[in-house]
């Protein structure tokens, strides 16, 4: 039986996909992305999850089932009007209402829609069992990236923000790709990827610190709201190692074509190499917080703070000017004030309804020198240091 369906469903595919396909192709230098999106796609993906495929089959049995019940109903339907018309002769039959007409067009619907919802409940039900799963991750929707924050299994504590990789971001800035430049993951390609091991439960909960925002990954079968003040969850088993690509999927501000997201999928050794790596890294970023650093040295962090791909600059702008909804931080008041607590409350807690993020997951040091940098860069010479202790002391 499936293998007729795809049969079918490849037939019916091609037709429409023949016509433009060797223009489209030609005219943009461009081949299908592993993982991602095809070059003239117009069936669901090849997934890589049991879910996945269910998913196909359902689809195109359904949409099979529904153009035969189409064809069969219109086919008698204008069979009647034609060989029964009235300049053959025949005369309208003349009765008002028949029981057994009734019964008939009432349960064959009924039994049809009966069938295919038991054939679709297993899969949905499925699709819902989040139990017993082998990892559990956090994934937070913010204006316009995700955080996503290992929560059970291994790699537990492993924390970070995956953001729109700044190249292509500057090549969306400039008009996208240049003629006959081929860039397969343009606009998916990020700094940080999540990481989850093959043949594992991976248990996706997901929410969101501003609007809404819809975490989806089309090879898995996945797709979650990630609501603020909610907490929801989906799952995935991927079956194979590789690069598998998704984008938030509910629209969710101006730049909501920039928060893509990029799941690696490892195997169980390089998946724990991975992790090893992450811990060195967050063992790395615990600095003392009782360290007194110099003005010197604090700014110098700062600035590299301040920089990093996907950090403030993505918002503020080198120049701290900021632009559109993003405040500036070049003479903003808050950074003048004596009252050093109030910009550690900003980076701690966010604030303007998540406009402005909380940056709780950076180290109390890397609080304290992008702050102390701020304060004294651009026209802010204010010639204040804020000290690891004084975050630390502020965090809840």
């Amino acid at each position: 039986m499936k293998s007729v369906l795809n049969w079918l469903a490849s037939w019916m595919l091609s037709a429409a996909v023949w016509a433009g396909s060797s223009v489209f192709t030609l005219a943009h230098a461009v081949t299908d992305l592993p993982g991602g999106p095809a070059v003239n796609q117009l069936n669901l993906p090849q997934g890589v999850t049991r879910i996945s495929a269910d998913q196909a089959w359902l689809h195109w049995f359904m949409l099979i089932v529904c153009v035969v019940i189409f064809v069969a109903v219109f086919a008698v339907m204008f069979y009647s009007i034609w060989k029964h018309r009235k300049s053959q002769g025949y005369k309208a039959a003349l009765f008002h209402e028949s029981v057994a007409v009734e019964i008939a067009w009432t349960l064959t619907p009924f039994i049809i829609v009966v069938a295919m919802g038991l054939m679709a409940t297993k899969t949905v039900v499925a699709m819902k069992d989040t139990t017993n799963a082998d990892l559990t991750i956090k994934a937070t929707g913010m204006q316009w990236k995700w955080g996503y924050d290992y929560l059970k299994g291994e790699g537990e504590g492993i924390g970070f923000i995956s953001t729109l990789d700044l190249a292509q971001r500057e090549m969306s800035n400039n008009g996208g790709p240049k003629k006959g430049e081929v860039v397969n993951d343009y606009l998916l390609k990020v700094d940080n990827p999540l990481v989850v091991p093959v043949d594992k439960k991976i248990r996706i909960i997901t929410t969101a610190n501003d609007v809404i925002h819809a975490f989806m990954v089309p090879a898995f079968g996945i797709k979650q709201d990630a609501i603020p003040g909610f907490v929801r969850d989906t799952w995935f088993r991927a079956e194979k190692t590789g690069d598998y690509y998704g984008q938030c999927a509910e629209l969710c501000g101006k730049e909501h074509a920039y928060m893509p997201i990029h799941v690696k999928v490892l195997s169980a050794q390089d998946y724990s190499a991975w992790v090893a790596v992450e811990n060195k890294k967050m063992a790395a970023k615990l600095d003392d917080p009782t360290k007194v650093w110099t003005l010197d040295d604090i700014l110098a962090r700062g600035e590299k703070v301040y920089n990093a791909p996907g950090s403030c600059v993505s918002c503020h702008q080198a120049n701290g000017k900021g632009g559109g909804v993003v405040k500036p931080l070049d003479g903003a008041a808050v950074v003048q004030d004596a009252d050093k607590s109030k910009q550690i409350h900003v980076l701690l807690n966010g604030q303007n309804n998540g406009a402005m993020p909380s940056w709780k997951t950076l180290s109390d040091t890397d609080i304290a020198a992008v702050i102390t940098y701020t304060k004294n860069h651009w026209s802010n010479k204010t010639g204040q240091l804020v000290q690891p202790a004084e975050v630390l002391a502020l965090r809840k």
